[in-house]
């Protein structure tokens, strides 16, 4: 896939490399997914450089259990104040390169708190 942008924190597709990741534009960021589950968003913008970093996807029942193995782990802001659904291994964390990894080792341990399958488009009927 081309993408006029580099796609940033490359290591992290290295990573998941055996798991054959697609990666597709998502947010003007980079989405990694494995079969059919979203499971990481790689981004590093200029702007809201809070939330820059590798956006986990998950769900709010397996923050707390993710926090005990992502200590510097929160809730990404760009999309409001508030606990969101995807949390955030943040860039300027000291521990940004070793957490990614670690991620990457529980995502091909399938690992059931990373990982969400989107939802499907509804696609327009004609009528």
């Amino acid at each position: 896939m081309k993408s006029s942008k580099p796609i940033p924190f490359d290591f992290v597709i290295e990573q998941l490399y055996s798991a054959e990741p697609v990666i597709k534009p998502m947010f003007g960021c980079h989405a990694i997914y494995i079969q059919q589950k979203i499971v990481l968003i790689l981004r590093k913008k200029d702007e809201g450089k809070r939330d820059n970093g590798v956006w986990v996807a998950t769900t709010p029942e397996h923050h707390a259990s993710l926090k005990k193995d992502f200590p510097s782990m929160r809730s990404i802001r760009i999309f409001g104040e508030g606990e969101s659904g995807w949390q955030l291994l943040p860039y300027d964390a000291d521990d940004f390169e070793e957490s990614a990894i670690k991620a990457c080792s529980f995502i091909l341990r399938n690992d059931p708190r990373i990982g969400k399958i989107p939802k499907s488009k509804k696609k327009k009927s004609a009528s």
